[in-house]
């Protein structure tokens, strides 16, 4: 049992322990983040309860709110009451995060566009920073199961930010509905039921404790949830026959015992109860103003002396969420309506809350009352609050008694959710379209919603069911949309993989007539088969670099439309035009992370990392990955949420660190159903061979490699592109486990199946180098010089060391070791640079082996990047440009006190004191 302030809190030590380590922590400086889970009643209130005043205790300044059920739907409600206190600092905010921040309350003018939802957030995290800078804080959020969408997506932000900052964020929510912000990743405290001797304490604690069969019943009854001990002991106090009754479901049986003290009350207290009930609002004057000439203050009393409620400085609060439940649950259809229409009318100055009041007082469908919410739905779009836009206009389709009326509020409410970036709200909503239209053009915009909401998870055939039939449905009609829809429908068709898909896009995409943008076409052709349709796909990729609109390298002209900067820079990577995939994708990150709707640069991140991954630049690499994860973390891009993993473990891998990178493939797999995701699944295959490779453990590369091929007489790629990239590598495996034959048996069938198209320089290069391996002595040495002949192979920096290590490898064994040095000298120096260092020792080896004595390599710039992470990286490069800390946290959405604090970390690691040395520590590290 633990002292907590005027109360003893039974059963929580542990739980108890770490919190108040927490506090500690923050109170030092430090900052963690945790979810605290639990059932209803639970006691996870009173668990944030004793913490906060632990931590005014220890100086600590805390930020508090609370969801409610009513106001869920309000955009940024809950971010406003844990935010009012410090709302005075938002002065010293940049004008952009001040605008995007006052704006969402709707403090703004009114005058200023849509907010961006990152620039919200970041200027939320600057204000905590600000309000950080005079004591350490900490944010208690209870209920979040019940908070807006907005706000969690805001504290997700948060919390992935908070390291440098003497802020830490507790946040509780039900065990059934953590939200999925805060799923992974984020610390959790489970707060379990109590065990016996606990319970039983608890209860002793009671002012008239059960006894004999009646304390057995309550005992066996709770549960062990602290909520429902308390309740049933005050229950079995009032009328002990009540221990005999039969057991209910725990909410509902809670429920009946709050709902127990209402008859007893007056009339006026049970009408102010319900008001207060409705309004899930703690403005006394709002309820006393609805009740009228009916109620007076006084009348509250009643309620206060029954434990229902509490008052204090004119705010009205429930003393758990289950007896307002119980209160609105236990009135009539009728007086529920009356209630909600009262407050209706006091709420003159609040159109959004007076909205959904007039939504739930009528009966049935009501145009006035949806054409509120949808007034609300687009007060809340301009302010950045899409999921509020998506939850009034979804009730505002129930509301419209117009069929064709209510199918055009769902496709916008689809529309909205997808720009909050929630894929299976998306679908949920979607589904509902064809239920109420046979509009063509409402269901096929529908489709589209719900395939690109099944497209971003991992549920892709699923997805092309919705987007095949419109492609070809508009081939004829609409032949924009139809390429839309197949564009669109070639993102999942790639990751799955599935030939069937592919080849049905295909057919589509030849039906379809030229049309003036023809950048999904494109798309369509190189994600569906970029080997057969290579020469095509160039000339239309050729067709955009000629676009005077699109990015230079020197990163001007980038006025290019965004969606035909994301398709061309994805085609761009498919078609191994790397560099140019690294400058449309780039260009077209930058234009997401200006834009209204900046949750959605997850996929443009990945496939960004890619590009910078496949080009020798892993530390912008990791950068990219970082954003991805985080965004699609953040929404529930699941695909992006497991291929960014994915490929910050072939980094580790690749690096050395093994154990890590097998950790993190294991991690991000988890509960994937990867047979029907075979792009994901090759990429866990390759990360894992690449570790095996660099514990030397050639057997388990060569299985992990030979997995990306099918077992048949006639090997087939697993992945129709990915596989392909990895036959070098298992080509390498191969001869050191003596499975050349098999290996050969591999290589043979994708020369004869590659040649029915055109191979791009790199996949070439790749070719030769595994044929180079496989050969015999006197036919390899071709291979490797035309492995070698392309100039291009040079943006594949690793691969082509890769291969100038084996040629050397292979020259030395010839006792050719003056031809060897050369290439190994240069291999080495690439492995260096990338941090590869696996190889880089194998390398040093080969030229110890062939008569050179290597340096002791760079000291300085290349170490000191390797102990740098991609996102310090990235501060340091821009902190060298001269841009001050505010100016580098909104490039990278990180508050100043969170740069400054990375800053204070590179200086000794890059042996400087002072910013005007960064640009030239940083002067020898890879662009």
């Amino acid at each position: 049992m633990t002292p907590a302030g005027d109360e003893w809190i039974v059963g929580r030590d542990r739980e108890m322990t770490l919190l108040a380590r927490l506090v500690d922590e923050l109170a030092a400086g430090g900052s963690e983040s945790l979810v605290v889970t639990g059932g209803p009643g639970a006691g996870k209130s009173v668990l944030l309860d004793a913490t906060a005043r632990t931590a005014r205790r220890a100086g600590v300044r805390v930020l508090r709110c609370r969801g409610s059920e009513g106001e869920s739907e309000l955009a940024f409600a809950g971010l406003h009451q844990l935010l009012r206190p410090v709302l005075d600092l938002a002065d010293g905010l940049s004008p952009r995060q001040r605008t995007a921040l006052l704006g969402v309350f709707g403090l703004d003018d009114g005058t200023e566009p849509a907010s961006d939802p990152m620039l919200t957030a970041l200027g939320a995290l600057t204000l905590l920073s600000d309000a950080a800078e005079r004591g350490p804080v900490l944010l208690i959020v209870d209920d979040a199961h019940w908070m807006d969408l907005g706000t969690l997506d805001v504290l997700a932000f948060v919390a992935r930010r908070l390291e440098g900052e003497p802020v830490t964020l507790v946040l509780a929510a039900r065990d059934t509905d953590v939200p999925p912000q805060f799923a992974r990743e984020i610390r959790q405290l489970t707060v379990e039921p109590l065990d016996q001797t606990s319970a039983a304490l608890l209860l002793d604690h009671q002012p008239q404790p059960p006894a004999g069969r009646a304390r057995s019943h309550v005992l066996e009854q709770a549960a062990g949830v602290p909520l429902a001990l308390v309740e049933l002991a005050r229950a079995v106090g009032r009328d002990p026959a009540n221990a005999e009754e039969g057991t209910l479901p725990l909410t509902a049986r809670l429920e009946a015992i709050f709902a127990a003290d209402l008859p007893e009350l007056p009339k006026e207290t049970r009408q102010l109860l319900l008001l207060a009930a409705a309004a899930e609002s703690a403005e006394l004057a709002v309820i006393l103003s609805a009740a009228g000439d009916t109620a007076s203050p006084d009348d509250w009393l009643p309620a206060e002396r029954a434990g229902l409620v509490r008052i204090d400085d004119d705010h009205i609060r429930f003393r758990h969420p289950l007896i307002r439940s119980a209160v609105y649950q236990a009135a009539g259809y009728a007086e529920r309506r009356t209630a909600h229409r009262a407050l209706a009318g006091v709420l003159v100055a609040d159109p959004d809350r007076r909205a959904w009041h007039h939504a739930a007082a009528v009966s049935g469908v009501d145009e006035q009352a949806a054409r509120g919410l949808e007034d609300s739905a687009a007060r809340a779009q301009r302010r950045g609050g899409y999921a509020a836009a998506a939850t009034a206009l979804e009730r505002a389709a129930r509301l419209s008694p117009d069929p064709a009326v209510r199918a055009r509020r769902l496709v916008r409410a689809a529309t909205m959710a997808m720009y909050a970036g929630h894929p299976r709200w998306v679908g949920e909503i979607s589904a509902r379209v064809a239920t109420v239209t046979d509009d063509p053009a409402l269901l096929a915009e529908a489709a589209l919603r719900a395939g690109w909401a099944l497209a971003v998870t991992t549920q892709f055939a699923g997805s092309l069911g919705f987007l095949l039939p419109v492609a070809e449905a508009a081939v004829e009609a609409n032949p924009v949309l139809a390429l839309d829809a197949l564009s669109t429908a070639a993102t999942p068709a790639y990751n799955s993989g599935a030939p069937e898909h592919r080849e049905k896009i295909i057919a589509l995409v030849e039906r379809v007539p030229p049309q003036e943008d023809e950048a999904g076409r494109m798309w369509a052709l190189a994600a569906c088969d970029p080997v057969r349709h290579r020469r095509r796909a160039l000339d239309l990729l050729a067709d955009v670099r000629s676009d005077p609109r699109t990015p230079s390298a020197a990163g001007d002209g980038t006025d290019l439309p965004l969606s035909r900067l994301v398709v061309s820079g994805g085609a761009a990577w498919v078609l191994d035009e790397t560099a140019e995939a690294v400058r449309l994708l780039g260009a077209a990150l930058e234009h997401l992370r200006r834009s209204p709707t900046a949750g959605a640069n997850a996929t443009v991140a990945q496939a960004l990392a890619l590009a910078l991954y496949e080009s020798g630049a892993w530390a912008e690499c990791r950068g990219a990955l970082d954003e991805a994860y985080r965004t699609a973390a953040e929404a529930g891009l699941e695909n992006v949420a497991v291929g960014s993993p994915l490929l910050r473990a072939t980094l580790l891998a690749l690096r050395g660190e093994t154990e890590a990178a097998r950790t993190a493939v294991q991690r991000a797999v988890h509960g994937i159903d990867l047979p029907h995701c075979l792009s994901l699944q090759v990429r866990a295959h390759y990360a894992l061979g690449a570790a095996a490779l660099a514990d030397g453990d050639h057997a388990a590369a060569y299985d992990r490699f030979r997995a990306v091929y099918t077992q048949e007489p006639e090997p087939a790629p697993l992945h129709f592109h990915a596989s392909d990239y990895y036959l070098a590598d298992l080509a390498a495996a191969a001869v050191r486990t003596g499975r050349t034959e098999d290996a050969r048996s591999v290589l043979d069938a994708a020369r004869r199946r590659l040649a029915r198209g055109e191979m791009s320089p790199r996949l070439d290069a790749i070719v030769h180098r595994a044929a180079a391996l496989l050969a015999e002595p006197d036919d390899a040495e071709r291979h490797f010089e035309r492995a070698l002949a392309d100039p291009a192979g040079d943006q594949w920096p690793f691969e082509r060391a890769q291969v100038r290590l084996d040629y050397a490898e292979w020259l030395r064994r010839r006792r050719r070791a003056v031809a060897a040095r050369p290439l190994l000298g240069a291999a080495l120096h690439v492995f260096e640079r990338l941090g590869a260092h696996p190889w880089t020792e194998r390398a040093r080896a080969e030229l110890r082996a062939a008569g050179v004595t290597p340096g002791a390599g760079p000291q300085t710039s290349l170490d000191a990047l390797a102990e740098l992470t991609a996102q310090q990286v990235q501060i340091a490069r821009l902190a060298a440009t001269g841009l001050t800390n505010r100016e580098i946290g909104e490039r990278i959405f990180l508050s100043p006190r969170t740069v400054g604090f990375h800053l204070y970390r590179i200086f000794p690691k890059l042996g400087i004191t002072s910013r005007g040395q960064l640009r030239d520590a940083l002067a020898d590290l890879p662009e």
